[in-house]
């Protein structure tokens, strides 16, 4: 496959471009283990300005960067106030600065990794566990889905966004939800039947 999904990595050639794909994996899930088992708020922010290193570093640059900030915000205030209003302000920087951290972790991975070659190191992963009945490919198919279906999701979100700001129903929860679950509910439809008539699913 020589086509560059949304999530492609950059051009540029960084210190994690040259990683290979299973250590960088390796690497984010030791991330996020020491992310959740670590507790405090100065923990989390070191862990976020470590995330926003790995980010920059990885290339993505102050565009895609604001980009993903954008997408945050409105579930990282909604968080940080729950959390906030229970356990106190430190609470909350803590789950907000710890989630945010990991969001930039998994996008430097994803932009400094092509997915094909990401995808088979899951298959190469999950070999040995054929005798147990797992498929690695399904995995890897599955795996491949839902990170394509990411950039779709934000796409999705902004325009619906749009579309109720443009009625004057920016502030209506409704008018975002419904119309938002609606079109991914479509796309995973149509996702499904594209894969049915190649004739994945089947058994």
């Amino acid at each position: 496959m020589s086509t560059l999904s949304p999530l492609a990595p950059s051009a540029r050639r960084s210190p994690l471009h040259r990683q290979r794909p299973g250590a960088k994996l390796l690497g984010l899930l030791g991330f996020g283990v020491l992310v959740v088992a670590v507790p405090g708020w100065i923990p989390a922010l070191t862990a976020l300005a470590i995330g926003l290193a790995l980010a920059l570093v990885a290339g993505l640059g102050i565009r895609r960067l604001a980009r993903v900030l954008r997408t945050f915000a409105l579930v990282g205030v909604l968080l940080f106030a729950f959390q906030s209003w229970q356990h106190g302000w430190e609470r909350g920087v803590e789950v907000v600065a710890g989630l945010l951290a990991l969001i930039l972790a998994a996008s430097a991975v994803t932009a400094s990794t092509a997915i094909d070659d990401m995808l088979d190191t899951v298959v190469w992963a999950l070999g040995p566990l054929r005798p147990l009945g797992v498929a690695p490919e399904r995995v890897a198919l599955t795996f491949s889905l839902t990170i394509r279906s990411l950039p779709l999701a934000v796409e999705v979100a902004r325009e619906t966004r749009a579309a109720a700001r443009a009625r004057g129903l920016d502030r209506s929860l409704r008018a975002f939800a419904v119309p938002f679950v609606l079109r991914m509910v479509a796309h995973a439809r149509d996702t499904g039947a594209a894969l049915h008539a190649r004739g994945l699913g089947d058994d």
